[in-house]
């Protein structure tokens, strides 16, 4: 059957009125399927070389962030071999400077010691150059009578070898401290306060320092107490300075120490504000009465008997001396030698005849009573009760007793206390 080869169709658009499409157009279809293959091989190529050109990109970040990696390790790593070197260095320093520190507080125990050491030798050195002036010092522009020199040294003899009469009927001493009460602090660490020890009096006397001329008269202990530091007082300008701790304050007088090449005693009218008296300590080459108080040449102390002195001389340089006054003319009663060591002692009074001295440590510990000495001859040291004090502060400067009250009136690095004592009598120790 024969057939007739296919006809190109073609169909003719025939607009309506109105419309708005294209005019026909002709198809061809291979032309069309070359053009539409080209496109995809061309879309084809720049997929690929796209693909390509990221793959790349990714690989070398990839790369890169591979690369800091590495060199972020290799910082942390050094960082901590720096850190271990570090510490390790930082152990070694620390016992090193453990070591030295423990070598430098030795060399400073031993360096405390050798100056100690030091300073007694100079101290010995000064006393003996001290009596090397003393034995060859100037003669003197006046002569002197050898015999009345010879008078004096027999009446000393004398008056130290007397019998001590009585003129009140104590006979109690220290059994205990009972208490201890802190009034306040006022002035400077070393000083002396007290009442007036001879009569019914309510006024405080306040010498601050060792070295200074202006008593702060307060009209009773509450005023005292009260008082913003010396604001309250009354003051009482000495026509001298005193020296030392060792003054005291009897029947509305002051009597305070004064030295220039000998000891001279001054006998204060607080009332005139005037110098009653003074007289010349008759012994020669003094010597500070403690070990503890070089400031303190002289001590004097009132109790049931009147005034006392108490002090040392070169020749019994080791051991304390007392003396007892006649507190109107400022004469010496009596001289006694007691065995009562200087060295360590930092103060003393004195209750119904009996010499209490008061003992500490170069670094301020607890004081004690550790020798007492009897002018009565009623009570020997080694019948004596050890006798300590509370712990305080530092050290005493002074000690004054008050036997109207039975109290102490202390001084301790600028602290001004009072002890309540507990009494015996002395036949029953």
């Amino acid at each position: 059957m024969y057939l007739a080869p296919p006809r190109q169709l073609t169909k003719t658009f025939q607009p309506t009125s109105g419309s708005l499409l294209p005019p026909p157009q002709t198809l061809t279809q291979p032309r069309e399927l070359e053009r539409l293959s080209r496109h995809k091989m061309r879309g084809l190529v720049v997929l690929v070389t796209l693909t390509c050109f990221a793959s790349a990109q990714h690989q070398a970040l990839i790369d890169y962030l591979e690369r800091r990696l590495l060199t972020i390790e290799d910082r942390i790593s050094l960082w901590h071999e720096q850190t271990a070197r570090y510490a390790s260095e930082l152990r070694a320093l620390k016992q090193q400077m453990v070591s030295q520190l423990e070598t430098l507080d030795k060399e400073k125990e031993t360096l405390r010691m050798t100056l100690d050491g030091v300073g007694t030798r100079v101290d010995r050195v000064e006393r003996e150059l001290d009596y090397l002036e003393t034995q060859n010092g100037a003669q003197p522009c006046v002569d002197v009578d050898d015999k009345l020199i010879e008078q004096q040294e027999t009446l000393v003899q004398e008056k130290q070898k007397a019998k001590y009469s009585k003129s009140s009927d104590c006979s109690e001493m220290i059994s205990s401290i009972k208490a201890m009460k802190i009034l306040k602090r006022v002035g400077g660490p070393k000083g002396m306060w007290t009442k007036d020890t001879g009569r019914a009096s309510g006024k405080v006397y306040v010498f601050n320092g060792t070295d200074e001329d202006t008593i702060h008269e307060f009209a009773s202990v509450q005023d005292f107490s009260r008082s913003p530091g010396v604001t309250l007082s009354r003051n009482l300008k000495l026509p001298s300075a005193w020296r030392g701790t060792g003054h005291v304050v009897f029947n509305n007088y002051a009597y305070y120490i004064t030295e220039a090449e000998e000891i001279m005693m001054v006998k204060f009218d607080i009332n005139s504000s005037s110098v009653r008296d003074s007289a010349v300590f008759p012994v020669q080459d003094h010597v500070p009465v403690y070990g503890l108080t070089p400031e303190t040449v002289m001590d004097l102390a009132v109790d049931e008997e009147g005034l006392w002195a108490i002090y040392a001389t070169r020749q019994s340089e080791r051991y304390i001396s007392l003396a007892k006054m006649d507190a109107t003319s400022l004469d010496i009663e009596q001289m006694w030698d007691t065995n009562c060591p200087r060295e360590n002692a930092e103060a003393a009074f004195v209750i119904c005849g009996t010499l209490y001295v008061v003992y500490n440590t170069k670094q301020p510990g607890r004081s004690r009573v550790q020798c007492v000495f009897d002018a009565n001859g009623m009570v020997t040291n080694e019948e004596a009760p050890l006798v300590y004090f509370p712990k305080r502060y530092g050290s005493h400067s002074s000690l004054k007793f008050n036997p109207q009250e039975q109290l102490l009136y202390a001084w301790d690095d600028g602290y001004q206390i009072l002890y309540k004592l507990i009494m015996k009598k002395k036949l029953e120790i």
